[in-house]
């Protein structure tokens, strides 16, 4: 592909998410894409910075926005919650000309329009990367049945996130089909897990995620396949039933790539038996 992005890795890239990380570098090299990571970044305010200041949160993201502006590339943004909060600065930036005054003055820039901000799933499960994608695929996923479990940051709201649908999105189902997986229909694609009330209300948490799980069982999945960090742990450590992998994760299956076996000890729910 030879196509260079900025790279936003978020807090999480070190620490609860490295599989996911690992397993996506390793995909995006094997496709020719290069990452360069921002020179200066801060955290983007997670769930919390909003709780406090709406005006701290869009300040902490609009940050980040205006660094990768100096870099001039389109941004990838591999944390779903990360993205979210940068997507929505842009989108307020673009949208709303007193918040682009005060942040421009605030952080001593202009702010261009000219570049995006790119969800994982937005630079991978691209129309014109599937062939490529197609091509690198050494170990098919046949007989591997999916469900692609989407959640909440990178799909909603619609004007920001410009999803292809935000009760139904595809994108994930078209790049597990691409790996030669089953992917199956189901109805919980989209529904909160509950992670930001993990520590405040662990009973409604594992309420919904049960909900979740119960309905993967249901439809008979091998395992779930998500690309938000919070997701992927909020589900993995609240139950046993089923393993909750990374979309990343299964692209370096199917291509052979990356230290694979290392990332299955990671999960509570070890998907190794699955391949």
């Amino acid at each position: 592909m030879g196509e260079t992005y900025s790279y936003y890795p978020g807090c999480t890239s070190h620490s609860t998410a490295i599989e996911y990380i690992e397993a996506s570098k390793a995909v995006i090299e094997a496709l020719g894409i290069e990452l360069k990571e921002l020179p200066d970044w801060c955290c983007c305010g997670a769930a919390s910075a909003h709780n406090l200041s709406s005006s701290l949160a869009l300040g902490l993201s609009s940050f980040n926005v205006a660094e990768a502006q100096k870099v001039g590339t389109d941004l990838v943004i591999p944390c779903a919650g990360c993205y979210g909060n940068l997507a929505q600065a842009d989108y307020e930036m673009r949208h709303n000309e007193a918040e682009r005054q005060r942040l421009e003055k605030e952080f001593d820039f202009t702010y261009d329009k000219k570049i995006k901000m790119l969800s994982l799933v937005d630079l991978l499960a691209h129309e014109e990367l599937r062939p490529a994608i197609r091509d690198l695929v050494k170990k098919p996923l046949k007989g591997l049945k999916v469900v692609c479990y989407y959640g909440c940051a990178i799909v909603r709201p619609g004007a920001v996130t410009k999803v292809d649908d935000t009760e139904n999105p595809l994108r994930i189902d078209s790049l597990m089909t691409d790996l030669g997986a089953e992917v199956i229909d189901w109805s919980c694609k989209v529904d909160c897990c509950g992670g930001d009330l993990g520590l405040t209300d662990a009973e409604k948490t594992t309420e919904l995620v049960n909900k979740i799980v119960d309905y993967a069982v249901a439809a008979e999945a091998d395992c779930l396949v998500t690309s938000c960090a919070l997701c992927q742990a909020n589900v993995d450590i609240r139950q046993q039933r089923l393993p909750i992998l990374y979309f990343s994760e299964l692209m370096a299956e199917a291509f052979q790539v990356g230290d694979r076996q290392r990332w299955w000890k990671k999960h509570f729910n070890n998907p190794a038996n699955l391949f």
